[in-house]
């Protein structure tokens, strides 16, 4: 058994030190069709991307050559999208990409905006990584 303040300050620091962490932002959201979808990817979800792609869901990104293919792009967003939209199917999936088309989203916009911001709130990058990653997404959309 410890007695003494010495530990309660040390813990107390700590807790401060906790406290002005940025916290990552609870949910990636897509807005097409006038709606506001939620999107985070789960454990569970994770893993069944993972045996479905064969691949770690970074290796998608990194991989691709750019900007991956558009229904890999799509099934992750099912798969982000499953746990806050029960029920939601692919092709309902597919009919929300081609509204977002027709509101004039593109496959580069749609990754830009919303894969990898699925990417990011499910605990894929540091901090100092989803800095480094937005500093170049806001690049890339300069030049779209």
């Amino acid at each position: 058994m410890n007695y003494g303040l010495d530990d309660e300050k040390e813990l107390t620091e700590e807790k401060k030190e906790e406290s002005t962490k940025t916290k990552r932002a609870p949910f990636a959201y897509w807005n097409v069709g006038g709606r506001e979808y939620k999107l985070k990817l789960t454990t569970a979800v994770i893993c069944q991307l993972e045996d479905k792609f064969k691949c770690n869901l970074l290796n998608i990104l990194s991989n691709s050559g750019g900007v991956p293919p558009l229904a890999v792009m799509l099934t992750i967003t099912q798969g982000a999208m499953k746990s806050w939209e029960h029920g939601i199917k692919y092709v309902d999936i597919q009919a929300m990409f081609d509204k977002y088309c027709e509101e004039g989203g593109t496959q580069l916009s749609f990754m830009a905006d919303v894969l990898m911001p699925i990417y990011s709130v499910s605990g894929f990058f540091s901090e100092d990584q989803q800095t480094e990653m937005d500093r170049k997404l806001e690049e890339v959309k300069e030049v779209m």
